[in-house]
């Protein structure tokens, strides 16, 4: 990467320090990671006008779970395309559905690999990438 490309934003929410770290520490070399601890303090981030590149984004936190989170976020225009991964404890045949049903890019179960994880992440936004810059 050169000087002059800026490293792609991950905006990282989840409620455990603990899994925060984890993966910050895992994709940080690679991209801008924000993290945050909660749904209410990611939004705070894409309502001041974050648009990230892609958002991971946990399923099981208190006061608002992922599955809210998700639907506010999907509730502001400018975030439309911005891909949003799951990554979650949860290994829930109905919670799997469930996020592919509403269109989230990618469901990722804790605990995960680094070179997995960073994979598919780049994968995800590669792809996004190319969609916005395809002439439909």
């Amino acid at each position: 990467m050169s000087e002059l490309e800026e490293k792609k934003k991950i905006l990282l929410i989840d409620d455990s320090a603990f899994h925060l770290s984890i993966a910050n520490n895992m994709l940080k070399n690679d991209y801008n990671v924000i993290p945050t601890k909660s749904g209410k303090e990611g939004l705070e981030h894409l309502v001041k006008g974050l648009v990230p590149d892609i958002i991971l984004l946990d399923i099981i936190m208190p006061d608002m779970d992922g599955w809210e989170t998700y639907h506010k976020i999907r509730g502001i225009s400018l975030l439309q395309d911005v891909p949003i991964v799951f990554l979650t404890s949860s290994n829930e045949t109905k919670d799997i559905e469930y996020a592919h049903k509403i269109g989230a890019a990618d469901y990722i179960m804790k605990p995960y690999e680094k070179n997995n994880l960073l994979k598919r992440v780049d994968n995800i936004i590669k792809k996004n990438s190319l969609k916005k810059h395809d002439p439909v």
